[in-house]
């Protein structure tokens, strides 16, 4: 199939009821949860380096309020560790980096908002700050070398530079039927040619921050992962499978070809700790200097940490609504536009019934890299 994430993937954008801007409060946790690695990661950098201008870089900055929550993260931390080192604070640079069809009409012309309310906050003198978009696969050099002090990316590493070329046979038939994701049913063949996408596209990805970070560089990246190391039984195997299953049914209707649904797999790979690690060593460039690993419940609005359900309906439509965001152009893509409202619908009820056997929750991984000497 050869999906190219490039040309597909982007949240939705705007600020509509279905939007990327509103559905993205499990990321905005994510964001939350890695806060202090993230702080630590930038005083380092920042007592290692002491620039005079310094160059912070979001990878799959995506858009809506998350994205400043990086940047002005950024501002106070710098700006508080050159106060407490007696320096002058210094000018940031923040590159955001997305792919082409990410909306960073958003982000620029919500920026001046943004700016107007950090500064209201602080009630003081901000550091000079900068701000430039930068569409492009960060499966590949982004910036040149030893520019960059510090990246960080949060709930991109998951997506894959593509489709995985072994979910088909050598004269294109389908070798993945009835799953979009990888899953108990799925061929050896399908599991392991995911394994090595992922290798090889996490391997791209390390190689390439490495040549761009300058000295004393580190990365704070924060991505969905699973806690089983067997791959068909991930937690994110349970998530897309209700999706599958959606489809699935409405192809039985006769709304959707069955053909085009058994050739419809997605560019996502969750990985164990114990793979990203082993890319970690393979690679050589990078010492692992922080891990942590929390979990996050389906529904982004429950915050709660038992395993009860409070509203198995109306926690399956705010999953639906979450995943939609993410998802529905590349669903819109292969399928088009009229069967999004029906297939989310069909998702939302899907989960809901998941949620009263099993509240289930994603693992995020948290990890903090930096160069070797």
């Amino acid at each position: 199939m050869g999906m190219k994430v490039e040309q597909v993937l982007h949240m939705v954008g705007g600020a509509g009821e279905t939007s990327y801007a509103t559905n993205s409060r499990v990321q905005e946790k994510a964001i939350f949860e890695a806060k202090p690695i993230v702080e630590e990661a930038l005083r380092e950098v920042y007592k290692t380096a002491l620039p005079e201008s310094m160059v912070v870089a979001d990878l799959g900055c995506s858009s809506g309020p998350n994205t400043f929550h990086v940047v002005f993260e950024a501002i106070d931390i710098v700006d508080d560790q050159s106060r407490r080192l007696g320096r002058p604070p210094p000018e940031i640079l923040f590159f955001l980096n997305d792919l082409p069809g990410n909306d960073f009409n958003s982000i620029f012309q919500s920026l001046e908002v943004h700016e107007e309310k950090l500064k209201e906050e602080k009630q003081e003198w901000i550091p000079p700050f900068y701000v430039v978009g930068v569409p492009g696969s960060f499966y590949g050099r982004l910036f040149p070398s030893r520019s960059v002090h510090f990246f960080h990316s949060s709930y991109c590493l998951m997506w894959l530079s593509q489709v995985p070329p072994g979910v088909e046979s050598n004269t294109g038939v389908p070798l993945n039927k009835e799953n979009i994701y990888i899953s108990e049913t799925s061929p050896p063949t399908v599991v392991e040619s995911y394994q090595e996408q992922y290798r090889r596209d996490f391997t791209t990805f390390l190689k390439s921050r490495f040549q761009e970070l300058g000295f004393g560089g580190r990365m704070v990246l924060s991505f969905l992962g699973r806690t089983n190391k067997y791959a068909p039984s991930g937690e994110l195997s349970q998530l897309w499978g209700l999706l599958a299953e959606a489809l699935n049914a409405m192809v039985l209707e006769g709304i959707l070809q069955k053909e085009k649904v058994d050739a419809f797999n997605l560019p996502f790979y969750a990985p164990s700790m114990e793979e990203v690690r082993a890319v970690i060593q393979s690679v050589g460039l990078f010492d692992l200097d922080q891990v942590e690993i929390f979990k996050s419940n389906w529904d982004p609005f429950d915050d709660s940490s038992d395993d009860r359900i409070y509203d198995n309906i109306i926690s399956g439509e705010n999953v639906a609504k979450s995943i939609r965001a993410v998802i529905e152009p590349v669903i819109a893509r292969s399928f088009g536009e009229h069967i999004l409202d029906d297939l989310f619908s069909r998702y939302a009820k899907n989960v809901a019934r998941h949620l009263l056997e099993e509240k289930t929750k994603h693992p995020v991984f948290v990890i903090a890299l930096k160069t070797k000497v």
